[in-house]
């Protein structure tokens, strides 16, 4: 694997991150408890497009051959995707989105204030503007998470059957692969193996906060990054993927 190959499968997979998740937020248009969270949901998943579009528009730059974002978002099949398994799960009741935003969102902080130290501008550009919507995510969801947990028992169980459920989809994000350790010594990709620890008493504070108990570390799910997925993520992109190729190329 050379460097520009580590780059774009770098640069795709974060996009692919940001979309993926951006579909999901996206489902609770209209759908949100009330109005108010509504609009929330649906600004976050268009900060998650926009940081998508810009990591694929610089994915399709540094692989050379020409494709957009557009072309890498609507015209890659399932196994072409290298999300992490966790953005893809289908956003279940309210506290199991909110668990879910809690756990990506803490993740991202620290990624992306690792990643905006990186030697590639590109990247650096896109994490620092990300970073600011990050830590509204982030507030957003601990916020939730603690008032749902100190709510009522029925509320409280519903949170802790989400991090029950969520936890093993946790470790996936900070595996690393070959393209990260190429990149890292170039200063550019982010060392996750660092994070994990910022990233566990962080959300065990949060949880405690909640009055949730958190799960016992056992078997991880994983396979995102090598392109196997869960079934739900066939069904995200035959939605998202309809009319570019039901009509390819098509121009309003």
């Amino acid at each position: 694997m050379t460097q520009q190959q580590a780059l774009y499968n770098y640069a795709l997979r974060l996009g692919d991150n940001s979309l993926i998740l951006s579909a999901r937020l996206s489902e609770w248009c209209s759908n949100a408890p009330f109005l108010e969270e509504d609009l929330a949901l649906t600004n976050m998943a268009l900060d998650l497009i926009g940081r998508a579009q810009a990591m694929l528009k610089y994915a399709g730059e540094v692989e050379g051959k020409g494709r957009t974002e557009d072309d890498l978002a609507y015209r890659r099949g399932e196994r072409d995707y290298y999300n992490h398994l966790i953005m893809e799960l289908p956003n279940g009741d309210f506290a199991y989105t909110m668990v879910r935003q809690l756990f990506v969102s803490t993740y991202e902080l620290f990624f992306f204030e690792e990643l905006q130290k990186s030697t590639d501008a590109t990247l650096a550009a896109i994490a620092a503007k990300t970073l600011k919507e990050v830590k509204y995510h982030h507030l957003h969801a601990k916020d939730w998470v603690i008032r749902l947990g100190d709510g009522t028992a029925e509320s409280n169980a519903r949170v802790q059957k989400a991090v029950n459920a969520l936890w093993m989809y946790t470790g996936e994000m900070f595996e690393m692969d070959h393209a990260d350790t190429m990149l890292l010594k170039e200063g550019i990709a982010v060392n996750t193996d660092n994070l994990k620890l910022g990233w566990i008493q962080m959300v065990t504070q949060i949880l405690a906060l909640a009055n949730i108990d958190l799960p016992a570390d056992g078997y991880m799910q994983t396979g995102g990054r090598k392109g196997i997925h869960t079934e739900y993520l066939g069904h995200i992109l035959s939605e998202m993927q309809y009319l570019q190729r039901a009509y390819p190329d098509a121009t309003w």
